[in-house]
């Protein structure tokens, strides 16, 4: 394989359209920071490097680890991996984790040593949170818990972790922000296995799609834009934000486009919901984000 189809796999393998899950609660996070009178660019700039990293590890490890557990098949309706393609050795892939994770806890250091121990804590669960989604002896994915993992740590963590940086405390408002940015990045993961279910089921990995069904799904899909839609509601109302705060509505006829979709599409038609899934949850996050600072 030549260099540049090499670039290629990884490029591939980092699955760059569910990076967004990276890329929302650090702007949430920041957008409150700033709406809360207190920001530093720096500071943003190197957690959202990290929390890419964090992400693009837990996909190799999630790459890795389906492959080495049979879970990846030629009947997989998701897009290509590329260990079961042969593109790259699970020796590869095996490096490539070691690298990202290791440069992750590496530039955390300087978050942490402008913070405190509590942003160290957070790096280091959310690192052994990514290795564990798919590896080790209780792997969270194939035990129904991959949902929880994702609205945890994509959303409250990442956005309140976030948030901690800028102003050094918790507040129960950076946990209101968090709560529509790990309801609609955890409507990603929803759509994946939604999509996945035969195949997961044969393969053992338990998601809950698998337990509890695909009906199961839809409403759970449902119920997190729901939460998305209620939260700048309670922020108007309770804390005083301005009627910028309701600039993530824009965004119903896509929510509504969605809930469609979910119903109607099967199969590898669910490529495109995953897509558009992903998007979404960009796309309300920068509109949530204007609210809060313009």
């Amino acid at each position: 394989m030549n260099k540049q189809n090499k670039i290629h796999s990884w490029v591939l393998a980092s699955r760059p359209k569910t990076l967004p899950a990276a890329f929302v609660p650090v702007l949430v996070g920041s957008s409150l920071a700033y709406n809360q009178g207190k920001f530093y660019p720096l500071y943003s700039l190197i957690a959202l490097i990290c929390s890419l990293l964090i992400q693009i590890g837990t996909n190799f490890t999630n790459d890795l680890y389906d492959h080495l557990k049979g879970a990846d098949t030629e009947k997989r309706k998701g897009p290509l991996r590329v260990l079961s393609a042969g593109l790259i050795s699970p020796k590869e892939m095996k490096v490539a984790i070691a690298f990202v994770f290791g440069l992750t806890f590496l530039l955390g250091l300087y978050l942490v040593y402008v913070t405190d121990w509590k942003i160290l804590l957070i790096g280091v669960f959310s690192i052994i949170a990514g290795l564990a989604y798919t590896a080790g002896p209780y792997p969270l994915a194939y035990h129904g818990l991959g949902d929880l993992f994702v609205f945890l740590f994509f959303g409250i963590i990442g956005t309140m972790g976030t948030y901690y940086l800028h102003h050094q405390e918790f507040t129960f408002i950076s946990f209101l922000v968090s709560l529509p940015v790990g309801a609609l990045i955890t409507n990603i993961l929803i759509i994946n296995n939604y999509r996945d279910v035969e195949e997961d089921k044969q393969a053992g990995k338990n998601t809950l799609a698998v337990i509890l069904g695909r009906e199961f799904s839809r409403y759970e899909y449902i119920f997190f834009l729901l939460l998305a839609f209620f939260i700048p509601f309670i922020l108007y109302f309770e804390f005083n934000f301005n009627a910028k705060i309701f600039l993530p509505y824009a965004t119903l006829p896509v929510a509504i486009i969605l809930v469609k979709m979910i119903f109607n599409y099967q199969g590898q038609q669910l490529n495109k919901t995953l897509e558009v899934s992903a998007k979404y949850s960009a796309l309300y996050g920068i509109m949530f984000s204007a609210g809060m600072i313009i």
